[in-house]
């Protein structure tokens, strides 16, 4: 009789927990919006479902589904840790169908916090107010961006898939991509959002015609700043070339020794790298780009370890901190499954000397990710900056993993 009642009293424990957390999250589709500090808004989708007796989030942007299953609930509070770049939403569920609160990104000495709301059971991104689509503007473009006062431009590439009024694609610049964006063509205008936890992006602009686009706007983060944006339909547009950034006068040839998460001191000089050729990535566990290099190297690393290659992962992380650099780093290698080495410089990613410190070989460190490929002699043969993920499309993806494993394939013939 005894286990009988216990059993009885789990039970109902138990459905009470989950009834609690349906009460405060609830199962379907949620739309959620951050409210900059200019009055624009960043649409963020996200699916919620039941997962063993949890709650999970999928975060959506165009075909990514981004997996969040760090959620706690308190009361009438709910706190969702997001997997990757330190950051998180505290919500509070004023009804069944809706929560507000706020997004709040950690850097190094300060917190980013922008308003949120989120709303069950709306499946849209944008409203759509006319279905009139005239203009398509699928393909590839070649786009301007400059600052709000356009003193300073830089070239980048936009690549876009319409159906109808769905409008999915992205960016490419000399430094990454703007991943997954996705969004609506509505009448002569379009609007794109993206959120992936370390990115909060929209872009607004006027289609003129199925070879214009102007009066653009990229908006990020809490605002109110922002840039402005133009472009013109090119099949063959392509990033400008980047300048060499070895430090002329200067061995190319690699030396350091940096402590991996665990706190153990790894040199380049070990060993395991002797008579090899190396890939070393410069990375951060805030960098969404460097998410996207990091599944890729993660897939190809097992084929070319045992080809006689090895990829080293080099973190700068916002601070100086080991130990909040040791928590993030533990966690980006879990959600990733890195299977090869990842070391922790001990240098901030604002250093403006983090080369000097740390690669002196190189000018500078322009953007991250950058892959640094470095021949059996240990010395640096090619560097690529950015890295150009699957948030770009098909093509520009394979391109850059071909582009990787001819460089690769290229030094092991050497």
């Amino acid at each position: 009789m005894r286990s009988i009642l216990i059993t009885v009293i789990i039970s109902f424990t138990c459905n009470f927990v989950v009834a609690q957390k349906n009460a405060l999250l609830a199962n379907g589709n949620w739309r959620g919006v951050l409210s900059r500090s200019d009055g624009r808004e960043i649409v963020i989708n996200f699916e919620v479902k039941d997962s063993l007796n949890k709650k999970k989030i999928y975060i959506i942007n165009a075909a990514e589904r981004l997996p969040v299953d760090d959620i706690t609930f308190k009361a009438d509070s709910v706190i969702i840790i997001l997997p990757f770049f330190d950051s998180q939403f505290r919500l509070i569920a004023n009804q069944k169908n809706q929560l507000t609160g706020e997004w709040i990104k950690h850097l190094a000495d300060r917190n980013v916090v922008i308003p949120f709301t989120a709303t069950h059971n709306e499946n849209y991104r944008f409203k759509i107010n006319s279905a009139n689509t005239t203009n398509n503007i699928t393909g590839r473009w070649s786009a301007t961006f400059s600052d709000s006062a356009g003193t300073k431009s830089s070239t980048n590439v936009g690549v876009f898939e319409q159906s109808g009024n769905k409008l999915t694609g992205s960016f490419l610049t000399v430094s990454g991509d703007y991943r997954y964006l996705e969004g609506v063509v509505d009448g002569d205008s379009l609007k794109l959002s993206g959120f992936d936890g370390g990115y909060a992006l929209l872009f607004t602009a006027k289609i003129n015609d199925d070879k214009t686009i102007a009066g653009g706007r990229f908006y990020s983060g809490a605002g109110p700043g922002w840039q402005q944006w133009s472009a013109v339909k090119n099949n063959d547009a392509v990033l400008p070339e980047t300048a060499s950034l070895l430090k002329p006068g200067i061995s190319p040839k690699v030396a350091f020794t940096f402590k991996d998460v665990n706190g153990k001191s790894v040199s380049f000089s070990d060993k395991r790298f002797k008579n090899k050729v190396v890939v070393l990535q410069i990375s951060g566990t805030w960098c969404p780009n460097c998410m996207d290099e990091t599944r890729f190297l993660n897939e190809i690393y097992p084929g070319y370890k045992s080809k006689g290659v090895e990829f080293i992962a080099l973190l700068y992380e916002r601070t100086e901190d080991f130990l909040r650099s040791q928590t993030s780093a533990k966690n980006f290698i879990k959600r990733l499954h890195v299977a090869y080495p990842v070391l922790i410089t001990p240098i901030a990613v604002g250093d403006p000397q983090r080369a000097e410190k740390t690669l002196p070989q190189l000018e500078k460190i322009p953007a991250f990710p950058t892959a640094i490929f470095v021949d059996r002699k240990g010395e640096i043969q090619k560097i690529h900056i950015g890295f150009s993920g699957p948030g770009t499309g098909e093509a520009d993806y394979n391109k850059q993993k071909e582009e990787y494993i001819n460089i690769i394939e290229g030094l092991l013939n050497k």
